[in-house]
């Protein structure tokens, strides 16, 4: 049986449009379709692995080190107080690492919904906006 690339692979490959906040020679970051809280983003390795810690290296601390540079720039393009972060894996059999801007744990606990494309695209301009600034 032949195996089918991920929706995440098929993301990284440009096939399936995604609101890109980030990129580099090891991650991929971009906004939730189905966001927790506005400016909810995944990062995930380029390489296709189901658990994240089955990643192996440079791909794995290149998450991490995705993370540290992305949340500054969310907590300012949303006004969140933190960060929150998560891995559960059980919607897409590819790593991924969820960054959640919080300011509360409740929030956390909110039902997700899906986000326009207006809403994505002015999320993902805001992030890259304080990215630059960042």
């Amino acid at each position: 049986m032949q195996h089918m690339p991920s929706i995440f692979s098929r993301i990284i490959a440009g096939e399936i449009p995604a609101a890109i906040v980030y990129q580099d020679d090891y991650t991929v970051a971009f906004l939730d379709r189905s966001p927790i809280t506005p400016g909810h983003t995944l990062v995930i390795p380029r390489c296709e692995v189901d658990h994240l810690y089955d990643v192996p290296e440079p791909y794995y601390s290149a998450i991490f080190r995705t993370a540290k540079l992305l949340s500054p720039a969310l907590l300012l393009a949303t006004g969140a107080q933190r960060i929150a972060s998560m891995v559960q894996g059980f919607d897409v059999p590819h790593a991924h690492y969820h960054l959640i801007p919080a300011s509360s744990g409740e929030a956390l606990h909110h039902p997700s919904h899906d986000a326009t494309p207006e809403e994505l695209t002015a999320m993902q301009e805001r992030i890259r906006a304080a990215l630059e600034t960042s």
